[in-house]
């Protein structure tokens, strides 16, 4: 039996402005129709499986199970990290919660922003791997490297073992010299982050080399509660555990590790470079996605979202255009855009973590203006969805119906509001806005007032579990 286990965490720093910290990479639709994380899921359709098991973090929660239904698949349950440990506890946990029933089923780590083109050969690699993991090996998936490429790490094959070769060593990111020595050797596969093994067996072997770690993901899975698909585990003893790969943790110690040569046109979309090699390209070379207009420009990526980018005479050059920011970067230094993630972060700006648009358990909001006391924003609330029954200290109200029907809560009153209708809700009114219709409700929401952050809510009543304790 193999349970797949789609690591949904990370925050996809290499990709801002498009990747943020509320709705980084995995969830965002970088190749086709499909989010990463849609991706994931559907190159697993036929192979023999288990619903899978999905990790992300508290914070991504509703985007993940979003997403997870449009892919209109079963699934074993969301499970919460409460804070981000690296990879090595994640998989414990997911080992742990595997085993509780009293199975030991063959766990197919994937990670969630990925992309793999050749989906026959990725689940043929599969295959091959799920012998040698029945026998009590650790196979991680070796990508078959086409170029010397320094933003990996690298796996050393040892001796040839039935389709596989036992691993010989593990290499951290080279220098670009060596790292086309690795290729002219043909010893070297890029390090893919993928894995399968038996539950037990990881938690032997971790046990062995960092039994802090596991103790500590024992500890936390003790103390368990769940609300809808989501599995919570005890952050105060989780809180705890060291911050480490399953590389450094596990694989790097084994004596039973297993690399499983994959060539399946993978990518891990680490940067915009990456991102441009996978896109489709016109005749100069470039991708374009939006509404972009260029003249003699060749090799380029660019993405606008919500405006006309024009562009002339630029070659090898990187434009994103978001609805809040725009980057301007070469093509070959795009990588360096995480310095600017860490000058942000030092100023605390928000655009680090928040887009514009921001995604909501029952739709999304998009901040269209804001001045020193008011802020005007848009507001999308899914069919049978409502909001929070809540109240603000700070802030009055007044919404305004631009499509569909709500059902507005104001005190001890409710009333239907429809296209070009509003209504005023006071400050300290206890309110709710709900959609019993059976298309989105558009409405414009206008805030007035002295504080307007998005902390003065409190709230009475939420579908949703976001009450506070």
């Amino acid at each position: 039996m193999i349970l797949p286990i789609i690591m949904a965490g990370g925050s996809g720093t290499r990709l801002w402005p498009l990747s943020r910290g509320n709705y980084p990479k995995q969830f965002l639709k970088l190749s086709g129709d499909l989010t990463m994380l849609q991706q994931t899921i559907t190159r697993l359709e036929g192979l023999p499986h288990e619903p899978a098991m999905f990790i992300c973090n508290e914070e991504h929660r509703f985007i993940a199970a979003e997403q997870i239904r449009q892919a209109n698949v079963s699934h074993s349950g969301i499970l919460l990290e409460p804070v981000g440990r690296n990879t090595a506890p994640a998989i414990a946990l997911a080992a742990l919660k595997a085993i509780e029933n009293g199975d030991d089923p063959l766990l197919l780590v994937l990670a969630a922003d990925h992309v793999i083109e050749d989906v026959a050969a990725f689940q043929k690699s599969i295959l091959i791997a799920r012998a040698h993991a029945e026998k009590g090996n650790l196979v991680t998936f070796g990508i078959v490297a086409n170029k010397p490429e320094t933003g990996y790490g690298y796996i050393k094959r040892g001796k040839a073992q039935n389709d596989g070769f036992i691993v010989d060593s593990f290499v951290e990111k080279p220098d670009l010299e060596t790292a086309q020595q690795y290729i002219d050797s043909g010893q070297y596969y890029w390090n893919s982050g993928m894995f399968l093994f038996k539950a037990s067996k990881y938690l032997q072997e971790l046990k062995e080399f960092r039994p802090d770690i596991l103790s500590v993901c024992e500890k936390a899975i003790k103390v368990q509660s769940s609300d809808m698909d989501f599995m919570r585990i005890d952050e105060g003893a989780f809180i705890e555990c060291p911050d480490e790969s399953i590389d450094y943790a596990v694989m790097e110690q084994t004596n039973d590790a297993i690399v499983i040569p994959m060539d399946a046109k993978w990518n891990d979309i680490g940067g915009f470079s990456a991102l441009w090699e996978v896109s489709p390209k016109d005749n100069n070379g470039n991708a374009f996605t939006g509404d972009v207009k260029s003249v003699n420009t060749k090799n380029s990526l660019v993405f606008s979202e919500d405006k006309l980018v024009t562009t002339v005479g630029i070659e090898d050059l990187v434009i994103i255009n978001t609805k809040d920011t725009v980057l301007v970067a070469k093509k070959s230094e795009s990588q360096l855009v995480k310095s600017i993630v860490s000058q942000l972060k030092e100023e605390q700006r928000s655009e680090v973590t928040f887009h514009r648009e921001v995604y909501r358990p029952w739709g999304k909001y998009d901040s269209v203006d804001s001045g020193k006391r008011f802020q005007v924003k848009r507001i999308t609330v899914k069919p049978g969805a409502k909001l929070s029954v809540q109240m603000h200290h700070h802030r009055s109200e007044h919404w305004i119906v631009v499509s569909g029907t709500a059902k507005v809560q104001i005190d001890d009153t409710e009333k239907f509001i429809t296209e070009n209708e509003s209504v005023y809700i006071p400050i300290t009114a206890i309110h709710a806005l709900e959609n019993p219709g059976k298309v989105d409700l558009e409405l414009i929401e206008v805030q007035s007032g002295s504080y307007l952050g998005e902390d003065d809510i409190v709230r009475f009543e939420d579908r949703y579990g976001r009450l506070e304790n």
